[in-house]
């Protein structure tokens, strides 16, 4: 080998070496010549597990799907120019919902930046502020001090990004032609073995914090927002039965689902319809709310804790910069949800407003499970789908109207079905390739529950089921545009309603199932969905297309609501 080759071969295996180390053993790569060098790297390596994916922004959202799934950093690579500029969109996801996405962009030398060379864009820094760093390595050289300080600059890189609160981080690695290296190398050895991150602990003082405004609370609520994967449900829900609080839970929380027999009458997940009824939230003023994770997906609960504004409201959040969108926040704790949940026990006895919370939650229930409330609606469409969901699956959704329905209809559950969604900035934008991910990540039956706006944004996304094995169905809700939009007071200004926000396309999906050899179903009735649901899935993808009709679902849904609020506005009269 040249001088070239050596250094660069050493360079880049002492990366990678350094990178798995670190926990970054998932490496999504975007094809591309002047990334070459790693992405051999990366493939040649028996520790690392590649992913190959020909659209730098569906990839990018695939890896953040795969962080999602496993709670691990992922590494994703791409070629200089454009190629990086593709990644924005989930990497600004990724930097809002707190995951450890480990960017890599190859740059062009220094020789080559801003002199008109191809496929050269300044690429120092180019993520701003939706990275919580940025680092541009030195070229590849075959010097022991030159390999400690990128060494040491990716350990420290992948420390940030797996701090609370975590969040992707950027390594652009320049590299200069010829870009092969030697396959047969091995990784120059480190000096540096190991970094370890314990936990935030419990102070005496946050004991104090809780315990006291547990016990001086008459009408206490838990609020549970977004949880990670690895949530010990059991332990939670043991802190909650000795709280006797009511604990209203978000569907990313994860918590509807096996819901212990002794817990389940606790378990609140009508809130958002049931908070819709001005009459009833005025009458459910809390004075004391505790919430773990972001603010939950609901308006009306925003809206209801906003206007009640408890006179304690405490956020426990592993990070100093605490989520509080209404600015209510008393107390915030700064330690993770866990060791509250192992460290703290305050027995309650159960309240009068701890049994209005029950009751109107079984009332809306009830509500919600009268058929002739529904009739060829999305929310019964949906309702059929949750209740043919086999055991031990996943759903994902897309945001807008999907992780709407999901949250109203999505009543508690023994079932093991975990929900997810990209709510870091609530877009529409990479939700197929997420799914894809996640699937990948946990190796269970994965649905992805989707509008067709949403579908179109990220069809490329489905490439992916070219180039590997997986097992998604997707139930795609064809409202011919953005049915968000509806229940909105855009909806009124009929003249240039359509044409802005209805923005209807007149497309069915039949043509792309079969581009991707997809299990294709379109269906426009309950019946035939179920029957669509209880077939057997026989292909790689599968696609099953539901029509339904926007101004319908407007309707269904609020002659629904004001069921509910006629009956639970009797509660405790």
């Amino acid at each position: 080998m040249n001088d070239h080759e050596t250094g660069l071969t050493s360079y880049v295996l002492r990366l990678t070496d350094t990178l798995i180390r670190q926990g970054a053993k998932r490496a999504v790569i975007s094809p591309g010549s002047r990334s070459t060098p790693l992405a051999y790297a990366f493939m040649n390596s028996k520790d690392m597990q590649t992913y190959m994916h020909t659209d730098e922004r569906s990839a990018a959202f695939y890896a953040l799907g795969l962080v999602k799934a496993t709670g691990q950093p992922v590494v994703l690579l791409c070629t200089s120019g454009t190629a990086a500029s593709n990644y924005h969109p989930a990497i600004t996801e990724a930097f809002y919902a707190r995951l450890p996405l480990i960017v890599i962009t190859a740059d062009r030398p220094h020789e080559l930046r801003e002199v008109g060379a191809p496929q050269a864009i300044d690429q120092i820094r180019m993520f701003g502020e939706h990275v919580k760093d940025s680092v541009d390595f030195p070229m590849p050289e075959n010097r022991e001090d030159i390999l400690r300080y990128m060494e040491q600059r990716a350990v420290r890189l992948l420390s940030v990004a797996k701090t609370a609160p975590q969040g992707p981080v950027h390594l652009n690695v320049p590299f200069r032609e010829p870009l092969l290296i030697d396959l047969q190398a091995t990784a120059p050895v480190s000096r540096f073995q190991q970094q370890l991150v314990g936990d935030l602990a419990v102070t005496e003082e946050m004991k104090t914090v809780l315990e006291t405004s547990i016990t001086q609370s008459k009408k206490g609520i838990l609020v549970m927002g977004e949880q990670a994967t690895t949530l010990d449900k059991e332990r939670f829900w043991e802190f909650a039965k000795a709280l006797q609080w009511p604990v209203l839970c978000d569907p990313l929380s994860n918590l509807r689902s096996q819901v212990p027999t002794d817990c389940d009458d606790l378990c609140i997940d009508q809130y958002d319809a049931l908070l819709k009824s001005e009459v009833f939230a005025e009458k459910m003023r809390p004075d004391c709310v505790i919430r773990f994770g972001p603010q939950p997906i609901s308006k009306p609960l925003l809206l209801f804790l906003k206007k009640t504004c408890p006179e304690t409201y405490i956020v426990v959040d592993d990070s100093p910069n605490y989520r509080d969108p209404i600015g209510l926040t008393t107390h915030h704790l700064q330690v993770s949800a866990a060791s509250i949940w192992q460290q703290i026990s305050v027995p309650c006895e159960r309240t009068e407003y701890t049994k209005q919370w029950t009751e109107a939650n079984q009332i809306s229930t009830d509500v919600m499970n009268e058929d002739q409330h529904f009739h060829q609606d999305e929310g019964h469409f949906v309702r059929q789908f949750i209740v043919n969901l086999p055991d031990h699956s996943d759903v994902v959704c897309s945001s807008s109207m999907p992780i709407r329905d999901l949250d109203t209809h999505f009543q508690k559950t023994n079932r093991d079905i975990s929900l997810f969604c990209n709510r870091g900035t609530n877009g529409i934008d990479g939700v197929v390739s997420t799914a894809l991910g996640i699937q990948e990540g946990r190796k269970r039956k994965t649905y992805l529950l989707i509008g067709d706006l949403a579908f179109l944004h990220d069809v490329n996304g489905l490439i992916i089921s070219r180039l590997q094995q997986t097992d998604l169905t997707i139930v795609l809700i064809n409202n011919n545009g953005g049915g968000i939009f509806s229940y909105l007071p855009q909806a009124s200004i009929e003249h240039y309603y359509e044409q802005l926000f209805g923005t209807p396309t007149n497309l069915t999906f039949h043509h792309i199932a079969a581009m991707y050899e997809a299990q294709y179903d379109a269906v426009d009735t309950t019946l035939a969905f179920e029957q669509a649901m209880q077939t057997d899935k026989t292909a790689n993808l599968r696609i099953i297309e539901v029509a339904t009709v926007r101004a319908d679902n407007v309707e269904a849904h609020r002659s629904v609501w004001r069921e509910i609020a006629k009956r639970v506005e009797r509660i405790g009269d």
